[in-house]
């Protein structure tokens, strides 16, 4: 039996969460960021603007309204704000969004228990032995998000994840998109190259410059051009991905082994000229850790430094520290010293953080100190 994987996206997720508090915002531009505040009061013209935002926080998601005027999650607020000044701007509420999370996955285990969790929104579903055809399948997996939480969320069901990834994405909002292998010249071909997860803004640059700007044109790429270019391992990943193949298995053991962020650069950074860019990154990405942490109820013991340069070279250091944390100043502490131990003599085009060997608080017994913790970032 051909697989049959489904990936589900929930659709504009805070935000939509958001409005079930305030539906009288609805079609409105609302964005999500932000520090938690009080607001003054349920009236739409009580709410506060994106125009009023000073500081440096990002967008956590926006509302399809406001992604029409060009803003998106990760964004700075204050670029945000000059694009849509006029917005509503909300503080997260994660404890919600977890509740949230928690009902629409066991809303989709009641039809199809292997699932593989892939944040707090979206999931990959195993759907090759549940009965029933597949359209009227992801429908009634659809209408059972909405029954348990009263949101939408869009499907895109092929046979494997990288394709049913790139489907749920294609008919959003509230989307159901079903492809098969013989779709892949009409519905995949004709997209940007850059739709495919794990092509980032560097890679698609690479590509723009060898004239390959669709996936059609990924495909028709000569396999020796994209390994001369990108190396043989991702040179010969473009080649598959561009043609629709795929065989990861959908994974659904559910223990958490390690909470990491990390992030793409727009551009190349050097590690001296862009230091205070980079070091405010490095930053951000150990807060963001330590709230992924803490939402979750896990302290950690290693902690790690993801490098990409521009040449497409990853690198990693980790460190085991005294006492499992979940502490941003702890974690950022032991990056410091993970990053003594990187030559910085190329740009960087990625940075990221990983905290691993988990535990629940007060399971953890002693480890030695590690040295490096006092260093300077980017020195």
């Amino acid at each position: 039996m051909q697989r049959r994987i489904a990936h589900l996206d929930m659709d504009a997720f805070f935000a939509s969460v958001e409005l079930l508090r305030y539906p009288q915002l609805a079609g409105l531009p609302v964005v999500v960021g932000g520090r938690r505040g009080t607001l003054a009061g349920d009236r739409i013209e009580d709410f506060p603007r994106l125009r009023d935002y000073v500081g440096r926080g990002v967008a956590t998601t926006a509302t399809y309204a406001a992604r029409a005027l060009g803003v998106h999650s990760g964004m700075g607020l204050m670029k945000a704000a000059a694009l849509a000044p006029d917005a509503i701007l909300l503080p997260a509420n994660f404890d919600d969004y977890i509740r949230y999370s928690r009902l629409f996955k066991a809303a989709v285990a009641e039809i199809a228990p292997l699932i593989e969790d892939r944040g707090i929104d979206e999931i990959y579903i195993e759907l090759t032995d549940v009965p029933g055809e597949t359209v009227e399948l992801a429908q009634r997996i659809k209408d059972a998000v909405r029954a348990a939480t009263g949101l939408s969320c869009s499907i895109g069901v092929t046979p494997n994840k990288l394709l049913s990834k790139i489907a749920s994405d294609l008919d959003k909002p509230d989307g159901l998109t079903v492809l098969d292998h013989a779709d892949v010249p009409t519905r995949i071909w004709p997209l940007a190259a850059r739709k495919i997860n794990g092509i980032g803004p560097r890679a698609g640059e690479k590509l723009d410059a060898l004239g390959i700007h669709t996936v059609g044109e990924l495909a028709a790429a000569a396999p020796e051009t994209l390994i001369a270019e990108f190396g043989r391992h991702y040179g010969c990943w473009l080649t598959e991905v561009a043609h629709g193949r795929d065989e990861r298995p959908v994974v659904t053991d559910r223990e958490t082994k390690s909470i990491s962020r990390e992030t793409t650069f727009e551009r190349d950074l050097d590690a001296r000229a862009d230091r205070d860019m980079l070091t405010d990154i490095l930053v951000k990405l150990c807060e963001r850790v330590a709230g992924d942490l803490k939402r979750k109820g896990y302290v950690g013991r290693t902690i790690g430094l993801k490098l990409r340069y521009d040449d497409f070279r990853t690198v990693t250091r980790d460190v085991t520290i005294e006492r499992a944390t979940d502490e941003a100043a702890a974690i950022l502490a032991a990056v410091r010293g993970c990053l003594k131990r990187v030559p910085l003599d190329r740009r960087l085009r990625l940075l990221g953080v990983r905290v691993g060997t988990l535990a629940l608080p007060g399971e953890t017994g002693p480890r030695p100190p590690q040295r490096g913790e006092n260093l300077r970032l980017f020195d």
